[in-house]
Order: C-alpha cells, then sequence, then structure tokens
C-alpha cells in the first residue's frame, strides 16, 4: 500500500474525554499555579504536550502482561522476561530494573564518580536529571554537541552527533583520571529531539576504548534513533530498526533506560551493562536506592509491561507511524510560518523561542513565557526547555543561559490523532499572531535544583 494511505498502526478501543475550559478559567488556573505549567491539574488540560515520558498508551498485549505480573519480592518471572528482552532487543547481559530512567543515573554515577576534586562527565546534551545527577555527585556536566546543532534552521540529519575532536581534545586536555565516563543522549533531547548516527557513535565508543574509559548510552528514546539512522544514514536502508538497534548497543559499555519512553510503559527503567563486576558494585547501590535486584523499584506486572513494550517499540509500522506524526506536525507549523528548530526531531515539535519572542530578553524567560501563552490561548500544556530549565552555574550563581530557548511539544505515543495536531497548529497561529503582548515572566520561588518543575513565577509589567 502506498504510504499516503497508511494510517495509525492499531485501533482505538477505549477512549478518556477531554474538555476545553473556558479562557477565563485558565487565566485563574495559572494564577494558582505560579504560571509553573507542571503545577497544574491534568483535567484541566486540552491537549497535553508537556511530555512523552510515561504518557503512553499501553498495548493489548502490554494490558494483558499485567496479569501475569509475579509480585514476589525476590526472583519475579517477570525480571527474567525483562532480562531477556533487553539481551533481545540490546544485547546486554546484565540488567539491574529501577522505577524510572533518573534512578539509573543516580546508581551508575553513585558507583563511578568519586569524590575528587575535579571530575567531568562528557555527553553530546545533558538533560535536566542527567545533568543534575553529575552535579549532585560534585562532577561537572560538559556537553561537546557539534555546534550545528545550535542553528536552528541548519538541516543536518544528525544533529544530535558529539563532536568527536572536541571530545579527544577535551580527554587530553583534563586527563583520563578525570572523566569517570562518556554518555551518548540517543536521541538528543536538549537539541530539539535530534539523532545520532551510527557512525558517530561508533566514532565515540573507539575513542574511549582508546583511553579506557567507560561509554554509556542514555537509551530512552533508542528505538526512534534507530529509525532516523535507517531513514537517513547511508547503508543502513536495507537493515531492520531491531538490527540497527543492536549494533548501536554493541558499542557500548552499557546503558541507562527510561522505559517510560521508548519501553511505551507507564512506569519503569533500568540500567543495563555487559561487565559482570560493575554489575555487582552497582547492585549494592541498586539495593539500597531502589530494592532488590530482581524487583528494583518496579512490581512484577510493570517488568512485563517494559519487556514486551521492548519489543513492540521496534516494529517499524510503529515508528514510521510514530515520526511521522511528528513530522506531521511540524510540517504544519513550518506552512504557518512558526519558528522551530529545524528538522523535526523524534518525539516533538521544538517552537524556537528566541525567534518567536524576540522582544523578550533570556532572563525574562521566553520559552516559560511562551508556553503560558499556548495554554492560555488553546488549553496546549508544552514545556520549557531553556533558561528555567537549565538553573543556574553552581560556581557563579548566575542563570545558564542555553544556546537554545525552546518551547517542547512532547508528543505522548498512540494517544492522540492528527486531528489533534491540527487544534495545536491553531493554537500556536493565533499565539504567534499577537506574540508582541506576550510579557515576560519573573520568579517568585525558585528551588535550588531542577527548579523547573515547581518554581513559581509572576508576570512582568
Amino acid at each position: 500500500m502506498k504510504q499516503e494511505y497508511l494510517a495509525e498502526p492499531f485501533r482505538i478501543k477505549m477512549v478518556e474525554p477531554l474538555v476545553l475550559t473556558t479562557r477565563e478559567e485558565r487565566e485563574r488556573l495559572l494564577q494558582e499555579a505560579g504560571y509553573n505549567l507542571f503545577l497544574l491539574p491534568s483535567e484541566a488540560v486540552y491537549i497535553d504536550l508537556l511530555t512523552d515520558s510515561g504518557t503512553a498508551a499501553m498495548s493489548d498485549n502490554q494490558w494483558a502482561g499485567m496479569m501475569l505480573g509475579d509480585e514476589a519480592y525476590a526472583g519475579s518471572r517477570n525480571f527474567h522476561h525483562l532480562q531477556s528482552a533487553v539481551k533481545e532487543v540490546m544485547g546486554f547481559e546484565y540488567v539491574l530494573p529501577t522505577h524510572q530512567g533518573r534512578a539509573a543515573e543516580n546508581i551508575l554515577f553513585t558507583t563511578l564518580v568519586q569524590n575528587q576534586k575535579e571530575q567531568y562527565i562528557l555527553n553530546n546534551m545533558h538533560f535536566d536529571t542527567t545533568k543534575a545527577h553529575v552535579q549532585h555527585k560534585g562532577a561537572k556536566p560538559v556537553d561537546l554537541v557539534r555546534d550545528i546543532a545550535f542553528d536552528p534552521v541548519a538541516r543536518d540529519p544528525f544533529k544530535g552527533n558529539m563532536d568527536t575532536e572536541k571530545l579527544e581534545g577535551f580527554i587530553q586536555e583534563k586527563g583520563v583520571e578525570k572523566i569517570p565516563l562518556v554518555m551518548l543522549t540517543i536521541t538528543c533531547n536538549s537539541g530539539g529531539g535530534q539523532p545520532v548516527s551510527l557512525a558517530n557513535i561508533k566514532a565515540v565508543s573507539a575513542i574511549c576504548k582508546k583511553y579506557g574509559i567507560p561509554f554509556f548510552i542514555d537509551a530512552c528514546r533508542f528505538a526512534e534513533n534507530a529509525y532516523f539512522i535507517q531513514q537517513r544514514e547511508e547503508g543502513y536502508a536495507g537493515k531492520s530498526v531491531s538490527e540497527i538497534a543492536k549494533e548501536i548497543f554493541s558499542y557500548a559499555d552499557g546503558c541507562t533506560m527510561s522505559a517510560k519512553k521508548d519501553g511505551l510503559a507507564n512506569i519503569g527503567g533500568f540500567l543495563a551493562l555487559n561487565d559482570e563486576e560493575l554489575y555487582r558494585q552497582v547492585q549494592v547501590w541498586g539495593v539500597l536506592f531502589e530494592g532488590f535486584p530482581t524487583y528494583g523499584g518496579m512490581a512484577g506486572r510493570d517488568m512485563e509491561v517494559v519487556a514486551r513494550g521492548l519489543r513492540e517499540v521496534c516494529r517499524e509500522d510503529y515508528l514510521r507511524y510514530r515520526i511521522g506524526q511528528v513530522q506531521y506536525l511540524g510540517a504544519k507549523l513550518l506552512e504557518a510560518g512558526i519558528p522551530i528548530i529545524e528538522p523535526v526531531g523524534g518525539h516533538a515539535v521544538y517552537l524556537d523561542a528566541k525567534r518567536f519572542l524576540p522582544h523578550l530578553p533570556q532572563d525574562q524567560f521566553p520559552g516559560q513565557a511562551l508556553a503560558v501563552a499556548l495554554y492560555l490561548e488553546g488549553g496546549i500544556r508544552g514545556v520549557e526547555i531553556g533558561t528555567v530549565l537549565a538553573g543556574r552555574d553552581p560556581e557563579t550563581g548566575e542563570h545558564d543561559y542555553p544556546n537554545l530557548e525552546m518551547v517542547r511539544l512532547a508528543i505522548p505515543r498512540r494517544v492522540y490523532t492528527h486531528r489533534h495536531m491540527d487544534a495545536v497548529v491553531a493554537a500556536v497561529k493565533n499565539v504567534y499572531q499577537k506574540r508582541e503582548q506576550v510579557k515576560g515572566l519573573r520568579f517568585t520561588y525558585e528551588p535550588p535544583v531542577l527548579r523547573h518543575f515547581t518554581a513559581r513565577f509572576e508576570p512582568l509589567g
């Protein structure tokens, strides 16, 4: 069948009613929430694009798996199903379940980052929780993505790639002993959901092996990244997504995984690796932070859901629909003249707040202001990926101004139709037409860590 006739590769058998509040109600709700969209009640959101994490619709196969939950404290059969799925899809021998991805980060960094005066974790671009965990352990997060990632209109197919010259130069400058591990985030969330090429993954791996530095992948959107490789990278058009995923992980020593993304689950994650001695070390912290190694913060039924989701997410009809829906939203916004990060990435469309609201300086949080304006206009909840999320420099106390100031419209998996995307486009167009009326924001409450989750604001002027 021709691609233009392909519909969603599933049927919708259960629905949840959506209610569009009035503008007056949304004004009141924003005031009560301190203009922080995280603090809104979900029933007051019309179309929720805050995150693609834990918001997927599960399949009939996953729901059936929940009935097989073995809620044993130790030795759950669902753990063995999860372990088998990770081995099949990713190739890793050892799996430590966690309640979500940031718990895996916490365990990994606690194990590998020593309390020395100066240590660095290198990444293409750290996302918020990864950055916070690195800093919490006393190390410094360093982003080494290629410079082209900061050009919002450059249509490079792999803008998430790490700059390998910068990587090797940094290792030589600082010394191997100061770099406990190197990570790659696929796809690159902080850079607009941009994929990383297999050539880049292989090159980063080779540099890490050359210097004896452990190499880990933040794998939460691994299948989407593998699909982009299949579609965009020379030599991979004839390979399946499953084959590409297996090759990706063959170059890594391990991965952290939030199964709330490409595990198609509502909760759960894991740390996976091949080194038995390192596995024994991370087990110690896993027991302390999460629970026994065969459940690690998850119920048996949830491990079963993740095991089945890891296999489902590699289905190419699903990925064609998934990436296609994101592309559809991005294309409609570009047709309307809306400034977005190009090319459109995997799990979300990112509005370019700097070009959308050029009258607002970064210390007035244009990304947050735009997200607030979009909710006020149409009940659409996105999330700021900009100065608020970036936080402050721990040494100077100044805002850590990022190169990109964005609003992420993250699309939950198997939840919304293309008609919902049309409603999003209409709301964004309306905000853009009166963009000069959007006012900046200032803090009324600012927490010291991961401030974007619980901060409160008020409009300027």
